[in-house]
């Protein structure tokens, strides 16, 4: 006959039991359908305990010529900036689980905004052999406040506590 206190012995090793897996869980990313090759997730999932991050909307700043660049270029130094502020939290693009790209216009691509240069750029750290993590991510068409400016990318990265 098993007395209350090893009841209680045995229902508080069975609810570790049951806790732990909960605990060791991840990340989760979820890939686009088959064949899709863009370095973004359909979506990704967060379990308890991590810490969020929201990083401001990050525009890219003028070239070393004092110029502004064209899509390309203001891409790569947006993300550039956007990792030194997740260096700075000790965290990695690997940590990024949502992002909002903001793209201008570009008159170097007819006026249009040129979402193949700015997801060449996001590709080289997004999706790749060494950095395979891949975040959720929106694109929209908008008239940034700056003037020249082509390219703002605002995002959401997250760590284990």
């Amino acid at each position: 006959m098993i007395n209350s206190r090893k009841l209680a012995i045995l229902s508080a090793l069975a609810l570790c039991a049951f806790a732990a897996p909960a605990s060791a869980q991840g990340v989760t990313r979820l890939p686009l359908p088959s064949g899709a090759t863009t370095p973004i997730a359909s979506a990704v999932t967060v379990p308890p305990g991590y810490t969020t991050y929201y990083i401001s909307g990050t525009p890219a700043g003028k070239m070393p010529s004092g110029q502004w660049g064209d899509t390309t270029e203001q891409t790569n130094d947006s993300l550039t900036k956007l990792e030194a502020i997740l260096k700075q939290l000790g965290l990695s693009f690997g940590d990024v689980v949502k992002a909002t790209v903001f793209l201008g216009a570009d008159p170097a691509n007819g006026n249009k905004i040129n979402f193949p240069a700015m997801n060449a750029e996001w590709s080289k750290r997004f999706g790749t052999a060494t950095q395979p993590n891949k975040p959720a991510r929106s694109t929209v068409q908008v008239s940034l406040a700056t003037p020249g400016a082509l390219v703002e990318i605002e995002m959401i990265a997250v760590k284990k506590k």
